[in-house]
């Protein structure tokens, strides 16, 4: 019995610690981080965007097909110019309700 309460303490734990590493920002940008201009250099690593923002981070968060916001935690995208890189310019989407976002469905 014991084992068993341990063994559900522990997979509880570890879905709250997976739970607290949701990156907030792949819903879109809020606050002073939408809907400004932006641009950068971008290497083509991951074809074509469709948008994108910069967050407080300095990560560079890009839209993909499906409307995701993705986080560019390898650097493809940047501030400064280099080998390979060429310029982009663009302009953030308007801030999304965080509080939207995380409610449940029938909430």
């Amino acid at each position: 019995m014991r084992m068993r309460v341990l063994a559900a303490s522990a997979a509880l734990c570890a879905s709250a610690l997976l739970s607290a590493c949701a990156d907030e920002y792949a819903y879109g940008p809020y606050g002073a981080y939408a809907d400004v201009d932006y641009n950068g250099y971008y290497d083509d690593y991951y074809g074509p965007f469709y948008g994108g923002y910069w967050a407080p981070s300095g990560i560079f968060y890009y839209a993909d097909r499906s409307g995701h916001y993705r986080p560019d935690r390898a650097r493809h995208f940047r501030r400064e110019s280099g080998p390979g890189f060429h310029r982009f310019q663009g302009h953030a989407p308007p801030a999304h309700d965080r509080d939207h976002d995380r409610r449940r469905p029938g909430g």
